[in-house]
């Protein structure tokens, strides 16, 4: 695909024509070849495509060089266990969810999203000018790992319920699939949290294993079928106001890499970072449409709910506080957060606000506003 030359072009040319540092890559011999385990099925193109999409173009730069094979979850261990998969040197890599992990730290979350935290441009603009990814290397090395960014899904919806919630009482006793530290936030608003890899939710969800479930956004929650076992569709999902998608690298197997190596996964990854948003965003609107023309009841979560979250959030992390590896790190993530939503709210809140308005004519079917409009 013609998206995927441009490592190889950018390699060997710059924007005038100058012949640039491509030759350190074509004339490094050394072959080496890894295998890459991800947390995700290979039907969602989408969010496993971002561990295909590195592999790619680190292949096409190297002319074969540089193979990394991607297997999908279950293949060689099962999604929830692609990072203890690098860390004990079953496989070199894992394309995975950071939160995924938290059983073994909270500080594991902020590699990812936590709760009420930074939005997709905001966890960016952190991770590589705010010393993000320095300050979480700082962590995971620790663990025997490199952390790379490598694809964002924006957002996400607050996911499928059985039944409709009208205030903060109908999540008392719900049995929600939920990942990460959301989870524990759930908790202590009366949801019963589970957690389920991708590809068990919709059984679960069929068989009223469970009540609701979260998964991503329309694009993908369409093709695992949530719509056709839960009607009632949630937004936001404050629990991710973006998620951080990374590779984790075995510590051993980054260090043996030539530094062109490293250098070219790094551009890979976030090569990746940039390719899953805009694939989002491009099919999230149209997934969305089509939901509820078939029936999907679009809802948004009762201020009551969003405000018991919010302040159960808060208590979470002032207790993580004691933790000075979780507080490091999110004190410098929030602390930037503070400036980035205030800009957000300058121009480009505003411009989104005028623009929705011109548009309010054009409500999704099935869609309730907060107000229950």
């Amino acid at each position: 695909m013609e998206r995927r030359k441009f490592l190889t072009s950018a390699a060997v040319t710059s924007a005038g024509g100058f012949a640039l540092a491509a030759p350190a890559i074509a004339q490094n011999t050394q072959k080496v070849q890894w295998r890459c385990t991800s947390s995700f099925p290979q039907a969602l193109d989408t969010i496993y495509g971002g561990a295909t999409d590195l592999a790619t173009y680190v292949r096409e730069a190297t002319d074969g060089a540089f193979d990394i094979q991607v297997f999908a979850a279950g293949e060689i261990v099962p999604g929830l266990q692609a990072a203890d998969a690098v860390q004990n040197g079953t496989v070199e890599m894992c394309h995975t969810a950071s939160y995924y992990y938290v059983g073994k730290s909270p500080t594991w979350a902020l590699g990812g999203v936590i709760p009420f935290g930074l939005d997709q441009r905001g966890m960016n603009a952190w991770l590589y000018y705010g010393d993000g990814i320095n300050l979480l290397n700082e962590f995971y090395n620790k663990n025997g790992l490199q952390y790379l960014p490598a694809g964002n899904t924006g957002t996400q919806m607050g996911g499928w319920f059985r039944n409709e919630i009208t205030s903060l009482d109908d999540m008392k006793g719900l049995k929600m699939r939920i990942a990460g530290l959301a989870g524990q936030i759930m908790e202590r608003i009366g949801v019963v949290p589970q957690q389920i890899a991708g590809g068990d939710i919709y059984p679960s969800l069929e068989r009223g294993t469970i009540d609701a479930a979260e998964w991503i956004g329309p694009y993908d929650d369409e093709k695992l079928g949530f719509y056709q076992v839960a009607p009632y569709y949630y937004y936001p999902g404050w629990w991710e106001g973006n998620l951080t998608l990374c590779s984790f690298i075995n510590k051993d197997a980054w260090d043996g890499l030539p530094p062109a190596y490293q250098s070219l996964l790094q551009t890979a990854a976030r090569a990746s970072n940039v390719e899953m948003m805009a694939e989002y965003d491009f099919k999230n609107p149209t997934a969305l449409r089509s939901l509820a023309e078939n029936g999907t009841q679009l809802r948004a979560f009762p201020q009551d709910v969003m405000d018991a979250s919010y302040d159960a959030a808060m208590e979470l992390y002032g207790e993580l506080a004691s933790d000075p590896e979780w507080k490091t790190i999110y004190d410098s993530m929030m602390a930037f957060g503070v400036d980035h939503f205030l800009w957000k709210q300058v121009a480009e809140s505003t411009y989104a606000n005028f623009m929705m308005d011109k548009q309010r004519n054009n409500q999704l079917p099935g869609q309730q506003s907060a107000d229950g409009n």
